[in-house]
């Protein structure tokens, strides 16, 4: 608390001087001043007959006469100015005396002192305004933040300030109609800004310096980021600390369906790509990645401009966004938020070369083609066309690279030409209705006469854009598009078609490159590298190299053999996997390869940093997650998909569970079978695999509701893993599959939980081969059901398990009678709880300040402990918007895991507890529910 708080009664000066606040005793001179001003508005009306009346003030104001000579000049001025108004005379400079102008000076440096610390907060009077409008009390807000500027004022030192000073000040002390009667007196104002106009370079540059002063003490530039930067910044600017106690710190994997572009080159290589809903600016050499955080739901489309300094991403669902960043800071400087008012959200996306205008499609039923003007940061867009349906879904959108006013998109069965009209706003459109082809996209020919086609017949369509004559005179109609002629380019199907600088570039479905002039004369083409279908191409912003006697650029195919000089560029293929192919030397080396299906099983590794991520797809691989290092991997058979993954406690094996039942006990370290052959004993997806805490035992739960033990033996001196027992204990989906520790012994328990409502215990000891017994069953709820359980720390004497469930409740059950002893509101954070796990200790003296970990259907988020239903010991972000699939926690509880399941992503997030300076960020005060 400040000591202005503590003390309300007394304020310090500048000088060391204390001053008693209005609010404790009043400003003696206050109704003195206040009588001055009526009694000044009275002698401006009536000037000549008040010179007595002053005479009469003199005398009775003998102590006062400082200020009375100050009132009187300004009088005088005032009446002058009337009179000059009234005879049609303006001057535009005026004398005033030096006692008004040092007391008007001062008040206007107090003033914008004031002003500039509250930046944003006080309205700007507009110089040339009038005064009775802008003075004019219209809303209670307008009638709040005057009452602020007075009591900035009261602090102020009334003596030095004239009448008519604190009358255009401090406009509240006065009743709202005496405002109103008071204008015509406001109104020389005006001249109070002509005497300030006689310095006005002065003045700026005191006003600048005071501004730029309070500037630096705060950390803030005077000019915008955006603005001043001409080169990438992105990765040099230190990180802040953290204020969220979870923060995104890298993501795994990338939506493959999505481009992949180069941005930057010269000095390191800079590429974007989407991961679920955060667009990636990942800089390989330096292996760094700056997250584009702002959407809400999943990503649909990204598009750049052509010198890669603005990005542009959309997305589709409720609420959906249109985002436009700076890639040299990551700063997003306009946000489209109506773009598509049906909450469709956008299909395809195209911006100009010179950056100035937006194109979209949304994704509706009925598609909406708009251009917008973003620089101008308007809501709405310059003109708009809907799309019949007999068009089919538009997907592609392009940009005539010379010609803002010109598109073309296509869907698989139509191509479409526009024409924007931007005096008419109007957008007209051409097609044409005969099927000629399975589209892939669309591009404008470099003769810019012609539109190409591409389509997955590796055909290629030519279509003549005829424009009406530009000078005549009178309108002869819009131009439209005819096809020209097919032209059978290869065999393969066309996946990618693009130009640059003078060649047309194919992609295909068998991974080929090929580059055509403009007659579709094949120049030179990449076919030995062994690629998978080409998804996107990106080349360089970066012209290529002139050919030196260094050079191995390999020759073209044409009868002269010259040279094939191109830039270099980045490759996508569907399946996942990121290449750069240096064209000097024909060098292509592999970036990434990600899962290309639903990521749906993550695990950490007991005491390394080491994460473990199964997909579907048949993918394992394994991260160190400190340094962002790829390790080794592991891709299985086609038809085995990874479901779950769990390290054992002691960190030597990694147990797998496959889509179709095959249970694999891996090697931690090198992924090959621990075991000679995988156990099969379930014909449903393996959903969950629990090791016991001296990893003797072995469990996993099935789609088919039933439990599996599996335990490890001696056979012939070695260890191992053999089938023990199975039980279809439950009646619908099993939740969770627990280990724990008996209370009495170091035997280890079993339990099940399942969305039948039922908590079942396991008799490990009495169970044998084929036959699991069951110790005992408990009902945890009755209208709601069970979605999770973790074994609840030992906070208290009593140990507990701690079961969420439907209804955005936990519940505390006795570890040892399953009696529930305490019901309480849980997170709610749109859809229950669907997963948890108790976040690991870093040291001793945290045994008692505990904190949990958990995930619904779109969010992860913390939760102190105990848990006593205190909403606002909760906190939660949004880390998948399609559904979460699963969830880990690292050894030391630094890091929160998420899958993403079909997004094929997984997002690492950074745990902070407390500020640097220690203290907690997590804690009641801190957190506001999401």
């Amino acid at each position: 608390m400040s000591d202005a708080e503590e003390a309300p009664g007394e304020a310090t000066g500048e000088n060391g001087e204390t001053e008693m606040k209005a609010e404790e005793e009043p400003n003696p001179n206050y109704k003195e001043v206040e009588n001055l001003q009526q009694e000044s508005k009275d002698d401006t009306l009536a000037w000549r007959e008040s010179q007595e009346e002053e005479r009469k003030m003199e005398k009775e104001e003998e102590g006062k006469e400082d200020k009375k000579i100050v009132m009187e000049e300004t009088e005088e001025v005032a009446g002058e100015a009337q009179e000059k108004e009234a005879s049609g005379i303006q001057e535009e400079t005026t004398v005033e005396p030096q006692e008004v102008t040092e007391s008007m000076i001062r008040l206007e440096t107090q003033i914008t002192d004031s002003q500039s610390i509250t930046s944003g907060i006080f309205p700007k009077a507009q110089r040339g305004s009038k005064s009775k409008p802008s003075l004019q009390l219209e809303d209670a807000e307008t009638d709040e933040l005057l009452r602020g500027l007075s009591t900035q004022l009261e602090f102020l030192d009334l003596d030095q300030i004239s009448p008519e000073e604190q009358q255009i000040s401090s406009p509240e002390r006065q009743p709202s109609g005496e405002l109103e009667e008071k204008t015509d007196w406001m109104l020389q104002d005006e001249l109070g800004r002509e005497r300030r106009d006689l310095k006005p370079e002065n003045r700026e540059e005191g006003q600048e310096s005071r501004v730029s002063n309070i500037q630096s003490e705060a950390g803030i530039s005077r000019e915008s980021l955006v603005s001043s930067t001409t080169e990438d910044i992105l990765f040099e600017r230190d990180e802040s600390a953290p204020v969220y106690p979870l923060t995104m710190t890298w993501s795994f994997g990338w939506n493959s369906s999505l481009p992949v572009y180069y941005i930057r080159e010269e000095k390191q290589r800079v590429l974007l790509y989407v991961c679920a809903h955060t667009a990636i600016i990942y800089n390989v050499l330096r292996n760094n990645q700056h997250h584009l955080q702002g959407h809400a739901n999943i990503i649909s489309c990204l598009c750049v401009s052509e010198d890669r300094r603005w990005i542009a991403t959309a997305d589709k669902g409720p609420d959906c966004l249109v985002i436009i960043w700076d890639s040299f800071t990551g700063i997003p400087v306009h946000t489209i938020f109506d773009s598509c008012p049906e909450g469709n959200g956008i299909r395809a996306m195209a911006m100009t070369h010179d950056a100035k205008y937006l194109a979209t499609i949304s994704d509706a039923e009925v598609q909406k083609v708009c251009i917008w003007k973003w620089t101008l940061a308007v809501e709405t867009p310059a003109c708009t066309l809907e799309l019949p349906k007999e068009y089919g879904v538009q997907n592609y959108l392009t940009f005539n690279p010379t010609n803002n006013k010109e598109l073309v998109s296509n869907s698989k069965t139509q191509a479409i030409y526009y024409a924007w009209y931007e005096e008419r706003d109007t957008l007209v459109h051409s097609t044409f209705n005969k099927l000629v082809g399975k589209f892939s996209q669309s591009i404008f020919h470099l003769n810019l006469t012609q539109i190409l086609s591409a389509t997955m017949e590796g055909k290629l369509v030519v279509w003549d854009i005829h424009r009406p004559p530009s000078s005549a005179s009178t309108f002869l109609g819009f131009p439209y598009i005819k096809p020209c002629k097919l032209v059978h380019l290869q065999k393969e199907g066309i996946t990618v078609l693009t130009t640059i600088d003078s060649y047309i570039v194919t992609g295909d479905i068998k991974g080929n490159i090929k580059f055509y002039d403009h007659t579709l004369s094949i120049v030179n083409w990449y076919s030995h590298l062994k690629l998978g279908a080409i998804r996107t191409l990106s080349f360089s912003k970066t012209p290529a190299t002139p050919p030196t006697e260094k050079s191995n650029y390999p020759p073209d195919c044409t009868l002269k053999g010259d040279l094939f000089v191109v830039r270099n560029f980045i490759i996508g293929t569907s399946d996942a996997a990121v290449y750069h192919l240096t064209t000097d030397g024909t060098k292509l080396e592999k970036l990434f390869v990600e899962p290309k299906d639903a990521i749906c099983a993550i695990s950490c590794h007991p005491y390394q940093p080491l994460i473990a991520i199964g997909s579907i797809c048949g993918m394992i691989k394994v991260w160190n997650y400190e340094n962002k290092q790829y390790l080794f991997s592991r891709v299985f058979e086609k038809g085995l998909g990874v479901q779950s993954l769990t390290y054992n406690p002691e960190g030597a094996l990694l147990g797998a569970g496959f889509t179709e039942g095959t249970v694999y006990i891996l090697d931690a370290m090198s992924l090959e079978n621990e075991s000679p052959e995988p156990f099969k004993y379930s014909r449903t997806s393996v959903t969950h695999i629990s090791f016991s805490h001296d990893s003797q035992y072995m469990a996993t739960a099935d789609r088919s509701f039933t439990v599996a033990v599996y335990m490890l033996v001696v056979r012939n001196g070695q260890r191992v893993w053999e089938y023990l027992a199975r039980l279809r204990s439950h009646r619908k989906s099993i939740r969770s599959l627990l280990f724990g520790v008996y209370l009495d012994s170091n035997e280890p328990r079993l339990l099940s939980l399942g969305t039948d409502r039922l908590l079942i215990e396991y008799d490990l000891l009495r169970s044998y081969k084929d036959c699991l017994e069951v110790l005992d069953i408990h009902h945890t709820d009755q209208g709601c059901y069970p979605t999770c359980m973790v074994w609840y720390p030992p906070l208290t004497r009593e140990l507990f398990l701690l079961i969420c469930n439907s209804g955005y409740k936990v519940k505390l059950f006795n570890s040892t009678t399953k009696m529930c002893r305490k019901t309480l509101m849980g997170p709610a954070y749109g859809s229950p709880i669907e997963q948890t796990q108790v976040l690991p200790v870093r040291s001793m003296a945290e045994l008692q300040k505990r904190y949990l970990v958990f995930i619904n259907r779109d969010k992860v988020g913390l939760q102190i402990l105990p848990v006593d239903g205190n909403p606002h010991k909760t906190s939660a972000i949004v880390c998948h918007p399609n559904g979460v699939a699963g969830m880990a926690i690292s050894y030391d509880g630094r890091y929160a895991f998420t899958a993403g399941g079909h997004d094929h992503s997984v997002v690492q997030w950074k745990i902070t507890l407390r500020y640097t300076t220690g203290a907690p960020l997590l804690s009641p005060s801190n957190i506001s529910r999401s």
